[in-house]
């Protein structure tokens, strides 16, 4: 069974940082690039970072470029988001999804984990 769980998000006061995490299992993680999303109530889902299969190509939003760093870890079947000066605009559900596969394009979607950033 095919399965993107997140975790790792909370409150954080503005400055602070986090680091989200999404574990994968029933799939080869290094088959698939993996990005990060992000949303909020009312809005379309953003497009915050992505990562090649080899972790040797990355890319960053131009709001959270410097600020955020996407890792990936395809022995753990781990992808990471370091989030750090997080502000309030940042603020939203995070998901996690891989693209990819051998033969098919496959899309798999985690279930989101919220950040709020706020004092």
């Amino acid at each position: 069974q095919v399965q993107l769980v997140e975790s790792g998000g909370g409150l954080v006061q503005p400055g602070g940082s986090l680091r989200l995490s999404c574990a994968a299992s029933g799939f080869t993680l290094s088959w698939f690039a993996m990005s990060w999303y992000r949303q909020v109530p009312g809005k379309e889902r953003e497009l915050v970072a992505s990562i090649g299969h080899a972790s040797n190509t990355a890319g960053y939003a131009d709001s959270v470029k410097d600020r955020f760093t996407i890792s990936r870890d395809n022995a753990k079947n781990t992808v990471y988001l370091q989030m750090n000066s997080l502000k309030p605009e940042d603020t939203a559900v995070y998901y996690c999804n891989a693209l990819g596969g051998l033969d098919t394009l496959r899309d798999y979607w985690g279930q989101g984990t919220q950040v709020t950033v706020s004092s």
